[in-house]
């Protein structure tokens, strides 16, 4: 770091000397260097402004190992990309570039993934390599990319642009639980982490789970890693997340108890139709099944799909174990009007309400609407299942859990349906 290095007499004198005229380089401390003299770090963008005043005997050295400042260490990410940014345009930077700076981002180990609306001026544009270099240096990153808009092809692909860097593969760790992938391909969700913490605590051994859409192994890995699921059944149709969910179960040391079923499980292969008129009603939906060529294998079943899971539903009453059942774990968005009646606000806290006995109950303080659609999708699933099999089935809403707020007035809901065969 460059620096004017004083007699200690001179040091304060330097000092006020050198702020007025905004040449400190406040992101360093005053340090001592050989011969008594005090060195005052300066900003090396400047040095061409540099004068050196007649009445402070001074001279330009280099700082081998400088010491950042009090307020350096007090800055924020934020601040440290915002500060460099400055240094980097020099004259340039106006109030219309620094609200282009973001004040967040996504980090992924060595990997900065902005958003889509930051570093959008024409300017950014023209300084090239250089402004990425130093935005992944102030941020202490080795690559740099942004997001764009979801792309409309059904598999929710991100539209990601590698700013710097040979690759976007990447490692996240929730919850003990190693995830790989590729920023530019596939969608990672931080929103969903309570479901997966609450995945993660079900007691699953022994049991075989049916993921329908499994991604990256968002909710297979949880349930192999900590629930002790036996065997998983993972069903995705992207090909980019099929390879990650190929990498992470290897990473996670499960590979041997999973089966991945990869393809478009829209597409009916030529398994047999539905005969009967009122089943043709779900014949799309039922699609998923003439691919999977799967039934009568699973007591947990994951739709973890939003805004609606609804096209899997058929799918997942024909994979249930037919003699047993099991458990649906359905997920939706669900609409919340502004209007609500008292204590129905958004809080975790009051999403396990219990009764007297201490038992959980669903209906006493989950929001009406929650509340509606988890009865009506429980009929559904009742009619659905007694169609299928040609006998009574009784389901049970186990409990309503709040995922996270997915829109103004949308909520990302999960309702653990209970399916069992009615006995003769």
């Amino acid at each position: 770091v460059p620096a004017l290095a004083t007699e200690p007499q001179f040091a304060q004198r330097l000092r006020e000397h050198l702020e007025a005229e905004q040449l400190l380089d406040g992101r360093y401390r005053l340090q001592q260097v050989p011969g008594g003299r005090v060195a005052l770090p300066v900003l090396e963008e400047k040095l061409d402004q540099l004068q050196l005043p007649q009445e402070m005997p001074c001279v330009l050295v280099q700082i081998q190992d400088p010491v950042p400042s009090r307020a350096a260490r007090r800055w924020t990410p934020a601040q440290k990309l915002q500060d460099e940014l400055r240094r980097l345009l020099g004259e340039s930077w106006s109030e219309e570039l620094e609200k282009d700076v973001p004040h967040a981002w996504q980090r992924h180990g060595d990997l900065i993934l902005l958003s889509e609306d930051s570093f959008r001026a024409a300017l950014w544009e023209k300084l090239g390599p250089v402004l990425w270099e130093t935005v992944a240096s102030a941020l202490g990153a080795r690559r740099v990319a942004r997001r764009g808009r979801v792309l409309p092809d059904g598999m929710r692909s991100p539209s990601v642009t590698l700013l710097l860097g040979q690759d976007g593969w990447v490692e996240h760790v929730d919850n003990g639980i190693r995830y790989t992938f590729d920023v530019t391909k596939c969608m990672f969700s931080p929103g969903n982490i309570t479901e997966k913490l609450r995945v993660a605590s079900l007691s699953c051994s022994g049991e075989v789970l049916v993921d329908l859409y499994a991604g990256i192994g968002y909710f297979t890995l949880p349930y192999l890693v900590h629930a002790a699921a036996a065997f998983a059944h993972a069903c995705e149709w992207n090909s980019h997340a099929v390879e990650a969910l190929r990498r992470n179960l290897v990473l996670n040391g499960v590979q041997d108890r999973c089966h991945i079923h990869h393809g478009d499980n829209r597409q009916v292969s030529g398994a047999t139709q539905p005969r009967s008129p009122r089943s043709c009603v779900a014949s799309a939906s039922l699609s998923l099944f003439f691919q999977l060529q799967l039934q009568d294998v699973a007591d947990r079943v994951n739709l973890g799909l939003i805004p609606s899971s609804e096209e899997g539903w058929p799918v997942a009453c024909r994979v249930l174990k037919k003699d047993t059942g099991g458990v649906l774990h359905i997920h939706h968005n669900v609409e919340t009007p502004v209007q609500r009646a008292e204590g129905a606000g958004f809080d975790g806290g009051l999403q396990h309400p219990m009764d007297d006995s201490g038992k959980e109950t669903v209906g006493a303080r989950i929001r009406p609407e929650w509340q509606r659609w988890a009865e009506a999708t429980a009929a559904r699933i009742r009619g659905l299942l007694a169609e299928l099999h040609g006998q009574q089935w009784h389901t049970s809403i186990l409990h309503i859990e709040a995922v996270k707020s997915y829109a103004p007035h949308v909520h990302h809901i999960v309702l653990d349906l209970e399916c069992r065969p009615t006995l003769p």
